[in-house]
């Protein structure tokens, strides 16, 4: 027990400490005095709080020691006071899918925490992700879960290969079993996709799920992803009443634990494969494993649509050669086994630098502060590093030449995420910087699926049956080509704002006959009454949808595609039996990299067949079709590698947002271009649902979904409504996401010289767009 003078002391040190660096900020520059306020009113009540807390010991027994060294080194060190401001400045922010944050600051304290365990003395504090948080959230959850008519019973909790991740899981198990739950827990790292399908499974139907992940961010962070019943995440409404009046409330006295070794049999029931996995203490419960790796990859195997696959591929000369990278995470087993199952006989699995093994560090990333880089299958240096560990591979004899290899998949840590990597025609190479490979847009990649599973359907029936029957979902920042390609075949679109939850959404709300009115860019087509005006809510979006079209209300029912350009995709099927279920010949309501590393090595294999590739297919039939045309999607994330740091990250994240409002301004006045394209209309995208956070004034509204400049068509100077940059900031971190979509309709026979046009003007715009928002890359 810690000295209770010692303890006044570094309190009123840290108090004084903590006044000196906000003022300090403030007048610097800094931040600004919103962030100001409300670290004010913030850090130091948290700081003392945990720190005075007599509950917080007992299952986080060297917290209080970790912020006391903390203090300590900022009193002979004040450049240290802003991790502990950091660490406090706030609760850690509950979004849409749950909490998401850095575990620790700094390389130094990660690696503590992997090598001592989730209680090394490290800084922590509401802001970060660490057992604290964890257990309070969870204990909100527990809650809630309970409060309910009838009450929630069973809780499906995994975990991937971020630090101690294990760890973490089993501590927020031991809570839920304490309240009573059913515990399914994963034996090993597992894809959340794996974990969305397992809560409404036949074998579980759970009530909710759990998955302690952070998705493709770099090392220092960590998460815990919540989904309901149906595997989709909590709906706004739900999830609101959760944290306001559960996880706002709860305190370290409703912490309690039930040790693994004291649960009862029927309460804690083990997930996994068809053998134990090695080294993990199953308590003797071995044989009581439910093999949940079956049941989804059966699942996932029945969306494929070709008959005798397997057969094909077995008997084939040259068959299908897809080599493989799991960036450090849990589809490192489930997607080879996928492609296994499926008849794909030659998969290699890239190793190299360790990017098989479950490793949260990520060592084969860059991890300098200022430089952390993600493991993303969607980021082009992740697709570098994949390529180059091929290489080291095939160098060491391990499989063969990478130009033997017709594609190249990847995943995300959490595998909810699939990347591609495809070979370029000799002719096409110098658009993309010389090299024979290339990682697709994710935008390209679903707009194939989405092609290759209509016409197959027209092979096999003649028709696209029941068309006007069926739709499509993506967000507003996904490739319209996906739009065209659709109405093009007769279905219906929803365009969303971005996440999985609004998709889901959007879905669920058409599955249910819900009465919706026409909404173009997120507002009402129609005009609105004098009460609807007067309303606080007139200046917002609406809450999930930006665009209908020719949905039809009441006839539209079946999802074929649910897809996002941050390389997520999903098919969501027809309305399920109860709202506990996936939907009819429907996969889970989130998104899945394993489902669509399957699909797309379907296609490659029918294409390999054919004497074509994906890349070609892609050229003639999505960009070479004049009824879609040829899309450019350019994406780039600012800052480059991670985010903004701190509270000061959240001023510069502001000032960014600032600029783009006022280049809104200009751009209604007619007097704004970038990159040398005129901008013809601009549009704000706002919902509110991040004002708690950015409290709305006189003088800044946050646009959550983003602002919008439309361009004008350089031939004709008109506006063209397919060619419009996007500039729009995360709503619980410091980082900003910048979208650049160019279209030219019809490309005749000049499909490659327009493509190297397109390419190279949007990166121009991008320039020119960091220049005007002050936002460089490095």
């Amino acid at each position: 027990m810690m000295d209770e003078q010692r303890r006044n002391e570094l309190l009123e040190a840290a108090q004084t400490g903590i006044d000196g660096f906000l003022r300090n900020a403030l007048d610097n520059g800094d931040i600004d005095q919103q962030a100001y306020d409300q670290a004010s009113r913030n850090v130091f009540p948290l700081l003392k709080q945990w720190m005075t807390d007599e509950h917080i010991p007992k299952f986080a027994p060297n917290l209080q020691e970790g912020i006391c060294a903390a203090i300590e080194a900022a009193m002979q060190d004040d450049t240290r006071w802003v991790g502990i401001v950091n660490a406090f400045r706030q609760k850690a922010r509950f979004g849409t899918g749950g909490i998401r944050g850095m575990m620790a600051f700094d390389l130094e304290a990660v690696e503590a925490l992997q090598e001592q365990g989730i209680s090394a003395p490290i800084l922590k504090g509401p802001n970060t992700i660490n057992d604290v948080v964890l257990m309070l959230t969870s204990a909100g959850v527990a809650q809630f879960g309970r409060a309910q008519d009838p009450p929630l019973e069973k809780v499906v909790i995994g975990y991937d290969s971020r630090v101690r991740g294990q760890d973490f899981a089993r501590l927020v198990a031991q809570l839920f079993l304490h309240y009573g739950y059913t515990v399914y827990f994963f034996d090993e790292p597992c894809p959340y996709p794996e974990m969305t399908f397992a809560i409404p499974c036949d074998q579980i139907k759970g009530d909710m799920g759990i998955l302690i992940s952070a998705s493709h961010n770099d090392y220092r962070y960590n998460g815990y992803k919540l989904s309901c019943s149906n595997g989709s995440q909590f709906d706004p409404e739900q999830r609101d009443k959760m944290y306001d009046d559960y996880i706002e409330k709860v305190t370290s006295a409703d912490v309690a634990l039930m040790a693994f070794e004291d649960a009862p049999q029927d309460k804690l029931i083990f997930l996994g494969g068809e053998e134990p996995v090695e080294g993990f203490d199953y308590l003797g419960r071995e044989k009581q494993i439910l093999n949940i790796h079956k049941a989804h990859t059966d699942h996932v195997k029945s969306f494929l649509l070709t008959p005798g696959l397997v057969e094909q591929q077995a008997s084939a000369d040259d068959p299908l050669s897809i080599a493989f990278c799991a960036f450090h995470g849990a589809g490192r087993r489930a997607v080879p086994r996928m492609l296994g199952e499926a008849g794909f006989r030659d998969v290699r699995i890239i190793k190299h630098g360790g990017l098989y093994n479950l490793n949260g560090l990520f060592p084969s990333f860059e991890s300098a502060a200022g430089k952390e880089q993600q493991p993303d299958p969607g980021d082009e240096r992740a697709a570098r590093t994949a390529v180059a560990a091929y290489k080291a591979d095939a160098e060491a004899g391990e499989f063969g030449s990478f130009d033997d290899v017709d594609i190249l998949i990847g995943t995300d840590p959490d595998a909810d995420r699939c990347g591609v990597i495809v070979k370029v025609p000799e002719d096409q190479r110098s658009i993309y910087g010389g090299q024979d490979w290339t990682l697709l847009p994710a935008d390209s990649v679903w707009a194939l699926l989405l092609w290759y599973r209509l016409e197959r359907e027209i092979e096999q029936h003649g028709e696209v049956r029941d068309a006007d029957k069926k739709f499509v979902v993506l967000s507003h920042t996904t490739s319209e080509g996906i739009s065209l390609l659709a109405r093009k075949y007769g279905l219906g679109i929803i365009t969303t704002w971005v996440g999985f939850a609004a998709l889901a959404a959007a879905v669920r709300d058409i599955w249910e006959n819900k009465d919706f009115e026409q909404i173009s860019e997120g507002r009402l087509v129609r005009p609105l009454s004098k009460q609807e005006r007067q309303s606080p809510q007139a200046e917002l979006c609406h809450s999930f949808v930006c665009n209908y079209q020719d949905m039809r209300p009441g006839q539209r029912s079946i999802n074929l595609a649910a897809m996002e350009q941050s390389n997520g995709y999903s098919i969501l099927g027809g309305a399920p039996p109860d709202d506990r279920s996936l939907g009819v010949d429907g996969h889970v309501r989130d998104k899945d990299g394993t489902l669509a590393a399957l699909l797309v090595a379907e296609i490659a294999a029918w294409a390999k067949a054919k004497g074509t590739s994906i890349f070609e297919l892609i050229d003639e039939h999505i960009y070479g079709d004049p009824e879609v045309g040829l899309f450019v999607n350019h994406y780039e994330p600012d800052p480059v590698d991670g985010e903004y740091p701190g509270i000061q990250g959240d001023a510069k994240k502001k000032d960014i947002l600032r600029r783009a409002l006022g280049y809104f301004q200009l751009a209604l006045a007619g007097d704004f271009s970038i990159g040398g394209r005129k901008v013809t209309s601009a549009v704000i995208y706002r919902t509110g649902k991040y004002d708690k956070i950015y409290e709305p004034s006189y003088d800044y509204h946050f646009p959550d979904e983003g602002i919008r400049f439309y361009l004008a068509d350089p031939d004709t100077g008109a506006e063209d409504p397919f060619s419009h940059v996007t500039v729009r900031p995360s709503g619980t971190g410091n980082s900003l996401r910048f979208h650049i979509q160019l279209r030219k309709a019809d490309v005749g026979e000049d499909l490659i010289e327009h493509k190297r046009r397109l390419t190279t003007e949007a990166k121009t715009i991008a320039d020119d767009l960091r220049v005007l928002l002050k936002a460089p890359r490095s």
